[in-house]
């Protein structure tokens, strides 16, 4: 306590100061020298008859030197005990075993008078007074102990470990999370972080921006982020952060908080963001909507890079097909559409509309039968539908676009696909071009310059029984 303190600093009651004592000492002490004194006063009428006067004196005077020089002896052994660190530990360790914790208490805190700064026997008089059931001096020790420059890890961890139990059984998780945060200490904050609630973190920083910016805010430990884009203060009333949050064209002021699973509202984290974006244009095509009569490729003339295209008259967007090259006219009614997409922004779209009729009996489908019909003449399959074993797995032949063919003519390109029994399909890389207008059969292959080579098949005539008797 501090000079001069006339109330306690914990419990606020007066403070009485009393001496400290050994109340068994004490006790021996006056049982001995009551005991001494009733001899001496029952051999004393026998001595006045035997003795002289002045011998009874003697008696007496040296009765009374015996008496304080054992009291002399018992204050001294008092004395020492009083400044014996470890008799004053052990008579606490005792008086603990027999649950006398107000001895107790004074025989610890004895030994932190000897022995200022030992953080055990802090360690020590906390148990003692929660023993006692006297929280708060518990809770004052303990607070000490983690403030002590001194304390090892183990302790600290110790320390901490006990307030967060007080503080998790009375539900006081606010103090438990101002606790942790006050201590700086990483791993501490780890080992509790359930009961953090640290404020989220954006995944860009504030500024200026010329393209759209998907915000995402990250958080520490179990709970939900709430967040504002108005510069209000958000709370759980406010909208749920569940996916990035877009930023388009605009000025944000974006506020968010953390709450863990124990209701605990981090501090808000604030940012200002300003967006403005640069027009994206629409993609140049080299082909106008209409009619054509021979197959051509669509071309992107200007800038293809980010650039989705569809065929369903829908917007592309990231999950639709990647311009990377020219694309064959399709046979038929067909509709592309064109945009260019920067960092989740969709710009200008183009838009055409193609109808393609080539002056030609021979059809893309009597192109695929060929093909199918020369694959059986070679062995290659047995039937019809492309089996060429008895596990299930067969080969099949699609149709996939008509081209001019290093400026010779219009081919239909068809390309052979595994179809196996188990439902999986993959190009096997053999492609083969039909004629147009002829049907003559090629396969189709890349030369080491990447440059189409045609080579003419033929589906030869299966021998029957019947050549041969004609022969």
């Amino acid at each position: 306590m501090a000079d001069g303190a006339l109330y306690c600093e914990h419990c606020g009651e007066d403070i009485h100061i009393v001496p400290d004592f050994d109340p068994e000492l004490e006790q021996d002490l006056e049982n001995t020298i009551s005991g001494m004194l009733e001899d001496i006063e029952a051999k004393e009428p026998a001595e006045e008859q035997a003795a002289p006067r002045i011998g009874r004196r003697k008696i007496k005077f040296i009765a009374v030197c015996v008496i304080f020089l054992t009291a002399a002896a018992m204050c001294s052994l008092r004395l020492y005990h009083y400044h014996s660190l470890e008799w004053q530990i052990e008579r606490g360790r005792q008086a603990v075993e027999r649950e006398k914790y107000d001895r107790a208490i004074a025989c610890y805190s004895r030994a932190l008078e000897l022995d200022e700064g030992n953080i055990e026997l802090q360690f020590n008089l906390a148990e003692v007074y929660f023993l006692k059931n006297n929280k708060i001096e518990y809770e004052y020790l303990l607070r000490d102990i983690v403030r002590n420059p001194d304390a090892t890890e183990e302790q600290l961890e110790r320390a901490y470990g006990k307030l967060i139990a007080i503080y998790s059984a009375r539900e006081d998780y606010q103090t438990i999370n101002d606790l942790l945060f006050a201590s700086n200490d990483e791993s501490l904050i780890t080992t509790y972080q359930k009961y953090l609630a640290k404020q989220p973190e954006f995944s860009i920083k504030p500024g200026y921006y010329t393209t759209v910016q998907p915000l995402r805010l990250f958080s520490f430990g179990s709970g939900r982020i709430y967040y504002t884009l108005d510069g209000s203060e958000p709370g759980e009333e406010s909208t749920q952060y569940t996916a990035p949050i877009i930023l388009e064209d605009g000025d944000y002021i974006v506020k968010a908080v953390f709450i863990n699973d124990n209701g605990i509202v981090s501090p808000t984290v604030s940012g200002e963001f300003h967006v403005d974006i640069d027009e994206i244009p629409a993609p140049e095509i080299n082909l106008y909507s209409g009619d054509y009569s021979f197959p051509i490729d669509i071309e992107v003339l200007s800038d293809d890079e980010e650039v989705y295209y569809t065929t369903d008259g829908t917007v592309p967007t990231y999950s639709s097909t990647r311009y990377s090259g020219p694309i064959p006219l399709p046979l038929g009614e067909s509709t592309f559409t064109f945009a260019k997409i920067v960092n989740g922004v969709t710009g200008e779209v183009t838009e055409r509309t193609y109808r393609l009729v080539m002056d030609t009996d021979f059809t893309p489908q009597q192109a695929v039968d060929s093909i199918m019909q020369y694959a059986m003449s070679m062995g290659k399959v047995y039937d019809a539908d492309g089996h060429f074993n008895e596990t299930g797995d067969r080969y099949q032949y699609e149709y996939q676009y008509v081209t001019n063919i290093n400026k010779i003519d219009y081919f239909y390109v068809i390309s052979e696909i595994f179809c196996g029994a188990d439902g999986r399909l993959e190009k096997t890389g053999n492609d083969y071009a039909v004629n147009a207008y002829t049907g003559a059969m090629y396969r189709l292959q890349k030369d080491s310059y990447e440059q189409w080579r045609l080579t003419e098949i033929r589906i030869e005539q299966p021998i029957t029984e019947n050549s041969q008797n004609e022969e």
